[in-house]
């Protein structure tokens, strides 16, 4: 009974924020979701893009159930980081269907294997796992890559939470002014205050 509780219950959180991944695309133009917004080039349909390639993985080969299109192999080197972003031959609708392809893929592995069925991640130095692992795994990165969309999104429209009807609520220019001046006057002032400790 615990055990069902657990998957169940990690399972619904990973679908809940993967709708909440694809949401940051909603409204964008072409060019929004693809240009790089970091130093590093993280951009929002890279974020699609990498996970599911990492998720088609996870709980696909790990368990003894690839996911049937190909994909670059985990260890080809030549391929390492192209899965951050998508070429002007990829387009969304490719690469938005294909990530709810892996999740239908997922989704039969979840449902089908028990919580502490076996599996092996050979690119992991403790490579020898249970769904359990994986399951904790997949949410905290797909989480973690959504809370970048989240910022992301954020630089280009002022855009923020997890779904339209979680949206925070919209505020004026004046608004956001104000508040910011408020934060940055902390700032200051605690780095001053910093500063006058570390010379005392």
């Amino acid at each position: 009974m615990t055990d069902d509780f657990t998957k169940d219950y990690l399972h619904n959180d990973l679908r809940e924020i993967r709708k909440a991944m694809l949401w940051k695309l909603e409204g964008l133009s072409e060019y929004d979701i693809r240009r790089p917004l970091t130093a590093t080039g993280t951009n929002l349909l890279g974020l699609v893009k990498h996970l599911s390639l990492w998720e088609s993985r996870y709980f696909g080969e790990v368990f003894g159930r690839p996911f049937p299109e190909a994909l670059p192999r985990w260890d080809n080197a030549a391929q390492r980081g192209a899965d951050m972003w998508a070429t002007q031959h990829e387009t969304r609708k490719e690469i938005i269907d294909r990530y709810r392809r892996v999740w239908g893929h997922s989704d039969a592995t979840i449902t089908i294997l028990p919580i502490d069925s076996p599996g092996h991640v050979p690119w992991w130095p403790r490579p020898n796992v249970k769904l359990f692992n994986i399951l904790v795994h997949m949410l905290t990165e797909t989480s973690r890559h959504a809370g970048h969309a989240d910022i992301l999104r954020e630089q280009l429209d002022n855009s923020t939470g997890t779904a339209a009807q979680y949206a925070t609520p919209q505020h004026d220019a004046a608004f956001w002014e104000a508040h910011r001046a408020d934060i940055e006057r902390a700032a200051k002032a605690a780095d001053e205050k910093d500063q006058q400790l570390a010379s005392s």
